[in-house]
This record gives structure tokens, C-alpha cells and sequence, in this order.
């Protein structure tokens, strides 16, 4: 029994020292490597656990040959090449090229959009686009609820199977940990494609529940498309708790739809391993009128080099000139993030943030009221939604520059999640996201004003600061 203890020890403390070394050679901000080192060396069991499932770095690994990604990339390469009268305009263009020289997010142009920021107007929207499917139907998303609404989606993409249609989903395996199997089995027997993204069947024992596919998309014959933060769920149309849901979605037709293809066709290659590069996922666009309306489709993952939404962001908050406006349902920023906030505050630039006033997880509040304090100290305004739960996750800056998708303001969306965000280089677009945001804050009050915020006990501020520890992992 003596030797079984020894052998157990042994291994043990091999599978630390090696977890050690695999943080040393990722070669991290040494405060992060320092960080875990601790961790492994001080806390044991529960410490390599928390490696295991939060620790791991998948950036240098390649889950995707570049031959495959370049041959899913090859239409909208073309189609990108082919667009006549395509003029970068100075403001944005260097962000502009960031995103494409990163991970090949091209600039499209002849764009029209129409934005929803209730879930009826969305999914009514979204139903009648996938009756008048003729060719194919592609949905990525995070949750397809098997409620009301699931169901009827369901119903709806089954409808276009027997009519000749392709459909294909994919659906995240945690974030739909709660749906029933038949649900999926069901359109399974009827024709329709499904994938779950990363399955997780044993998640005590595998690292892979931290890394979900949180995008929402859906592409329609290649020529209509759907972004933003609305997952497939009543709840988002009778809201929670008994509080109004409050979001953002786009429906896009033009150029840009090229790039919402190859996203969901990389990804799909992701699940299934099979490349669909056809031109009949591309076809020519003859729906929209041409247009100034430019646009870029971006993705981040884990296992991109770099995190290009974070970067981004960074880059929108450090040029911006006069004005940034957020919106986010969750505020735990990394600290590139958080450096930029406050320093464009200092800067003299209107710094604006919208959060819900309730949160749907108290952990996540209360780690959030540390960060909010650092950056209403350096002049941001903080604004809490108090009409219902504002999941919408929008940004606008300087009357030119917007984005809206599925990233939160937060570790997970910026460093663990697979995220798209759809970026527009257009005063039209700018201003009209703008009014929701203005709009939106007449829902709100000035953090400033909440007493409870303002005049927090020690206690309460010290349990916050612990709290916030747990960021990374919330």
C-alpha cells in the first residue's frame, strides 16, 4: 500500500513539474506565468485542476492545416478581388489591415443592414428568411433551445430539407448542455446536418469545456445574413426572470455575407472535416445597390495567433478622438483592455460603458464592481440598464467606426470563446448605432448615483478584490 501512496506522489508532482515547464515555454506576461507557477506550486490538487481546465494556452496549436484554410478562404478571396470601386477610407484603415493581415478578415463594401434590438422583430425575420431558402441554410450558434421558439426553428429548417434545401447547424455542446438529445436527433432524421461544437461527454476529466463556440450566425442561400448577441431561446423574446431582454442583432445583405460564409464554412470544417468550397456558397451579388457601407467579418479563438477582437478594440479605444460608446452584459476586462479604457478617459475622449443594473450571476456582479471603479476613477462613465437585461454587445466611436457580435467585454469572450463581431467603417452605420446606445441610456442611471456603489463598506470592497481573482475563470 506504501509503494501504490509513493507511485501516486511521484506522479504527481512529474505532472506538476511538467505543468510548470508547459507555462514557462509559452512564454506569457511573466505576472500571468508567475501567477500560475504559484498556483501549481502552492495549492495542490485543487491547483493543476485549475491549469488543467483554465490554464492551458491552445494559441500555438493548429487544429486546422493552412492548405484547408486556404482553400475555404478562396472564394471570398476572389469575390473580395473582384469588387470594383472599393476605396479604404483613412479613418480605420490601419485597423482595417490588422484584422486582414491577422486572419485574412477582408473589407467588403455594398452593404445594407437592418438592425433589431427586440427578439420578436429578430426571429420573425430569421423565420421568413429560412422559408425563402432556396439553396442552403448555415446556423452557428451558442444555444438552440428545445422551448417554443426551438422548436419551431426546428420545424422550420426541417420544412426546407424535404423541399431540396441544404441546411446545416452547428450548436455548442455546453452552452446546449441542457437540451434533450431527441431534440437534435430529430432533425437528424430528417435530413438536417447537425454538429455539436468541441462535445464535452465527460467534463470532469477534459479541458475542453472552457474553450465554447459562442458566435451566432446564420447564413442564407450566401446572400442574407444574421450577427449579433441573440441565441435561439424564448428567453430572449419573454425575457428572464420576469425582466424585459434587451439586445442587438443585423441582418446583413451584400458583400460582407462572403465573409460570414467562410466563417461558418471554416468552422463547419472544424466539426465535420469536410470542405465545402463550392462557388454556389458565393453566389454574385445583385440584391443590394452599390454602396460606401464597408465592412469586415472577424473572428477570435484560442487557437488564432492573436486575440483579434481584443486587439481591436484596444486599437478603437486608444484612436479614438472625441467619443467611444460600449455596450456589454458583462465587464471583466484583460488588462490590455482595461489599460486602453483608462487611458482614453485620461486622454480627455468620452469613455462610455452600459451594463445591466442586474446581472444574471452575482459572482460576475461583484467581480465587476472592482474593475468599474478603476475606470470611473480615470473619467469613464459608467451607465446601469435598469429597463431588463441588456445582453447587446455594441461599440461606436467618433461618428465612423461601429461593431456589434457576439463578444462581451470580459476574459471568456476575449481569451477562451470562439467570437465573430462584425466591424462597419460608415458614418451611417456609426450614428444609427449610436441612437440605440443614447436611446438605450435614457433606460439607465449614473453609477455615480447609486449610493450602494458609491459608499461600499471595506468589507464588501475587500470581497470584491477577491472576487475579482476569479475573472479569468467567470
Amino acid at each position: 500500500m506504501i509503494y501504490v501512496h509513493w507511485i501516486i506522489i511521484t506522479f504527481y508532482i512529474a505532472t506538476v513539474v511538467l505543468a510548470m515547464i508547459a507555462v514557462l515555454m509559452d512564454n506569457r506576461q511573466p505576472a500571468k506565468t508567475v501567477a500560475w507557477v504559484m498556483v501549481l506550486c502552492f495549492i495542490p490538487v485543487i491547483g493543476i485542476i485549475v491549469y488543467f481546465f483554465f490554464g492551458q494556452n491552445f494559441r500555438k496549436e493548429r487544429f486546422i492545416s493552412q492548405r484547408s484554410l486556404d482553400e475555404l478562404t478562396k472564394r471570398s478571396m476572389l469575390e473580395f478581388a473582384e469588387q470594383r470601386n472599393l476605396h479604404l477610407p483613412e479613418k480605420g484603415r490601419q485597423l482595417m489591415h490588422l484584422f486582414a493581415n491577422q486572419s485574412m478578415a477582408l473589407p467588403f463594401k455594398d452593404n445594407d443592414v437592418e438592425i433589431y434590438t427586440e427578439g420578436s422583430d429578430f426571429f420573425l425575420a430569421l423565420l421568413h428568411a429560412i422559408g425563402s431558402a432556396r439553396h442552403h441554410i448555415h446556423i452557428d450558434t451558442y444555444i438552440i433551445d428545445d422551448d417554443a421558439l426551438g422548436m419551431l426553428v426546428a420545424d422550420a429548417l426541417t420544412d426546407k430539407v424535404r423541399q431540396g434545401v441544404e441546411v446545416r447547424l452547428i450548436y455548442d455542446d455546453v452552452g446546449c448542455w441542457n437540451v434533450r438529445d431527441k431534440f437534435f436527433n430529430r432533425m437528424k432524421r430528417e435530413g438536417v446536418e447537425v454538429r455539436p461544437f468541441i462535445p464535452v461527454r465527460f467534463p470532469a476529466l477534459t479541458g475542453k469545456v472552457n474553450y465554447r463556440n459562442h458566435r451566432k450566425l446564420c447564413i442564407i442561400d450566401g446572400e442574407t445574413g444574421f450577427i449579433g448577441g441573440m441565441n435561439i431561446a424564448m428567453r430572449y423574446i419573454k425575457g428572464v426572470k420576469g425582466r424585459p431582454w434587451r439586445d442587438t442583432h443585423m441582418r446583413i445583405t451584400g458583400g460582407v455575407v462572403y465573409s460570414l460564409q467562410r466563417a461558418f464554412l471554416i468552422d463547419w470544417y472544424f466539426v465535420d472535416r469536410t470542405l465545402l468550397s463550392d462557388p454556389r456558397y458565393y453566389p454574385e451579388n445583385t440584391h443590394v445597390k452599390e454602396n460606401n457601407c464597408l465592412a469586415q467579418i472577424v473572428t477570435s479563438s484560442p487557437i488564432q495567433p492573436w486575440p483579434d477582437i481584443m486587439q481591436g478594440y484596444v486599437r478603437i479605444l486608444l484612436e479614438a478622438k472625441h467619443y467611444v460608446y460600449m455596450e456589454s452584459p458583462y465587464f471583466l476586462p484583460t488588462e490590455p483592455i482595461l489599460f486602453a479604457i483608462r487611458t482614453a478617459a485620461l486622454s480627455g475622449v468620452d469613455v462610455r460603458l452600459m451594463i445591466p443594473m442586474h446581472g444574471d450571476a452575482k459572482l460576475v456582479e461583484w467581480a465587476c464592481k472592482s474593475y468599474l471603479g478603476e475606470i470611473v476613477e480615470a473619467g469613464a462613465k459608467v451607465f446601469l440598464y435598469k429597463a431588463g437585461f441588456n445582453h447587446s454587445k455594441l461599440m461606436v466611436s467618433d461618428d465612423h467606426l461601429c461593431t456589434c457580435g457576439s463578444t462581451n467585454i470580459d476574459f471568456r469572450s476575449f481569451e477562451n470563446n470562439f467570437e465573430c463581431n462584425i466591424f462597419f467603417y460608415d458614418e451611417d452605420m456609426a450614428l444609427r448605432i449610436k441612437a440605440i446606445y443614447l436611446r438605450d441610456e435614457q433606460n439607465c442611471v449614473d453609477i455615480e448615483e447609486i449610493r450602494d456603489f458609491t459608499h461600499r463598506s471595506f468589507l464588501l470592497r475587500l470581497w470584491e478584490s477577491i472576487v475579482r481573482l476569479l475573472s479569468p475563470l467567470l
